[in-house]
């Protein structure tokens, strides 16, 4: 689904390119409200995750593979507007250093891979959230059904903007039944990494998952023979059963063995999006990416034969870089939080 230079025409990459950058500016202050001391290292975990995910390619049908998007992922674990910024940081980390996903198409893929699947995961998410029984399994499944359908539900967004915008002559109607018919397919890889990570992190940390506020014991009280909820500022936790430590680490170091050493067994197929292209004809103006003499470009490290080692380096790497970028925007998202907070005391007290 990164979408290349040439695909999209100039005026359409840039209203996106707007649309972006708004919805990250929104995105920014709303995950001030999402984040605290407990998350703010977690979001950065969750991108990186991504990050090493999305080298993992399998194979769906013909000839064709699929990936993580990972917007519906981020939102359940980390809140939306948060997640927002998750996918935003990896689609950068990508296009600068990896030549994945066009740069002039950045604002697309931002749109497309970490606004759309966003929204649409969590508003599927907290509506069957509602009407589901509470527990874990219904947060594990509400977070299957979201993440299948975030999947097609991007796969929609790109068709209608190369509706608008794109730079070859290719009936719509083609490219509406291909992207969406192969992406179906993609959108249940997706659902079953989603759940497997959800469902695992709610096992041991349900206090952590933004999705998972609702698990959380409320206190009631009986005042005049009636029962109301206490006025607590935080309601009993569910038991955790790992410190925040423990699952930073772990989710680390499972990170970058995936990016290391398994991402090496991915499928070589063509994703979703380049199968589509190349037998449609939607790829016949791409250009040559601005990152292309990168020395990660494609996943590699320039001047290293070994293609194992070489992968398995340029993986590490983006994992390394998308953590510490990640976890820098949202620290710096939560001491903004924190002075805020300190403001309106003192403002209060005053």
């Amino acid at each position: 689904m990164h979408v290349p230079d040439g695909f999209i025409n100039a005026p359409t990459s840039a209203v996106t390119g707007v649309v972006a950058a708004g919805a990250i500016a929104v995105s920014l202050r709303g995950a001030r409200r999402e984040l605290d001391d407990r998350t703010a290292p977690l979001a950065g975990l969750v991108a990186a995750f991504i990050f090493a995910v999305q080298m993992l390619n399998f194979p769906v049908a013909a000839g064709t593979s699929g990936h993580l998007l990972g917007g519906a992922l981020a939102a359940i674990l980390v809140g939306p507007c948060t997640g927002v910024l998750c996918v935003s940081v990896v689609l950068l980390m990508q296009g600068i250093l990896f030549a994945d996903g066009g740069l002039t198409a950045l604002g697309v893929n931002i749109t497309d891979m970490a606004i759309v699947t966003t929204v649409v995961s969590y508003a599927v998410f907290r509506g069957l959230v509602k009407v589901l029984p509470r527990g874990r399994r219904s947060i594990t499944a509400a977070s299957f059904v979201a993440a299948a359908l975030s999947v097609p539900a991007a796969a929609v967004a790109f068709t209608f903007l190369y509706w608008i915008g794109g730079t070859t002559d290719v009936a719509i109607g083609k490219v509406a039944t291909a992207m969406i018919g192969v992406h179906v397919l993609i959108g249940i890889g997706e659902a079953v990494i989603t759940a497997l990570t959800v469902g695992a992190v709610v096992a041991v940390r349900p206090d952590l998952v933004h999705g998972a506020r609702d698990l959380r014991q409320k206190l009631r009280l009986r005042v005049h023979g009636e029962l109301v909820d206490a006025p607590a500022p935080d309601a009993a936790p569910v038991a955790a059963r790992t410190s925040r430590r423990t699952l930073w680490v772990t989710g680390l170091v499972t990170s970058l063995v995936l990016a290391g050493f398994v991402s090496f067994y991915a499928s070589s197929n063509p994703d979703g999006l380049e199968k589509v292209a190349a037998d449609k004809g939607i790829d016949k103006k791409t250009g040559q990416h601005a990152s292309a003499d990168s020395p990660l470009a494609d996943y590699g490290v320039k001047d290293v034969s070994d293609a194992r080692l070489s992968g398995g380096l340029a993986g590490v790497i983006g994992v390394g870089v998308t953590v510490v970028a990640g976890s820098t925007v949202f620290w710096a998202v939560r001491r903004r939080r924190a002075g805020d907070d300190v403001s309106a005391t003192a403002t209060g007290s005053a």
